[in-house]
């Protein structure tokens, strides 16, 4: 996504300025070590790109930026639960308007961050308070950090994820390692499988895989490079690419677009909404992935 020849509606330093797409508007970084875009709708990293190279985010080219369907591409923040257990599918974080908070940079890089705060759509959907904080560091990585808290009276429960899509060469010829072997198929109705420890892809894949490293390893050698995703207080990492039928489904996703992503998503997975996280008045809990080439 090329965000450098939008112009700049509000500049607020050297290094960041909003801009808009559509209707959506955009916290851009530009910096010697990298460009990124952050959407203020849903909180949704847009693009990362470190100096000299392409960028290591895909977004969809037929992605809605219209302020109300969630983005397609980037890093969709699916909170405060992952999937379809509860209504709106991924949580209500990936379509709400989160609130720049703060920015603040140096000769290393930029830290944006970003808040979310209930009101009355949440309530609708989800019945408690909570704040959250999405903390996006650039530079020679990309890292994002999901940290919410429990500001209730009482406990609550959650799951959710960082829905990375990655952008990759040709997914046919990319090879993955550190993810582990043991998955969950959602493309065989839930079932427990044992896998190698080296994916390589020749269809459709919707994985949760229960015992990742904290390391996973993506080799990519149409782009000549290999990208390292980093995850941090997640229960299991999600591996998905569509493929050919289910880009063709999707409105939002050109037809061969599914060649050019890879998605590998820091994820606290349950399968029921009451079986999520439980965190106590006070309580905070960090979600992250950190991406570098």
């Amino acid at each position: 996504m090329n965000l450098t020849t939008l112009p700049a509606l509000t500049v607020l330093s050297d290094n960041v300025t909003i801009v808009e797409q559509d209707q959506v508007k955009i916290v851009r970084i530009i910096h010697d070590k990298a460009t990124a875009g952050i959407a203020l709708h849903g909180g949704h990293v847009v693009s990362y790109q470190p100096a000299g190279q392409q960028d290591l985010i895909w977004m969809s080219d037929n992605a809605i930026f219209d302020g109300k369907a969630a983005l397609r591409g980037g890093i969709p923040v699916c909170w405060p639960w992952f999937g379809r257990i509860a209504a709106p599918a991924h949580g209500f974080a990936r379509t709400a308007e989160w609130e720049l908070v703060e920015h603040r940079e140096n000769e290393h890089g930029v830290i944006v961050v970003l808040g979310l705060q209930p009101n009355e759509a949440t309530f609708s959907v989800w019945p408690h308070q909570f704040s959250a904080r999405l903390t996006v560091e650039i530079g020679d990585s990309l890292k994002v950090t999901l940290e919410c808290e429990n500001t209730d009276t009482q406990p609550w429960v959650f799951s959710g994820a960082l829905h990375t899509y990655l952008n990759v060469g040709d997914v046919r010829d990319i090879s993955m390692s550190g993810m582990g072997s043991d998955y969950i198929d959602s493309l065989q109705g839930g079932q427990l499988v044992q896998g190698g420890e080296t994916l390589t892809l020749t269809d459709t894949i919707d994985r949760i895989y229960t015992k990742p490293d904290a390391l996973i390893k993506l080799n990519d050698p149409k782009l000549n490079r290999t990208l390292s995703i980093e995850n941090h207080g997640h229960n299991s990492a999600v591996l998905w690419n569509p493929w050919q039928q289910g880009a063709q489904s999707m409105s939002d996703m050109t037809d061969d677009g599914y060649l050019s992503m890879m998605c590998i998503e820091s994820t606290l997975h349950a399968l029921r909404i009451e079986e999520g996280k439980n965190l106590q008045p006070g309580e905070v809990h960090q979600l992250i992935t950190e991406i570098s080439a």
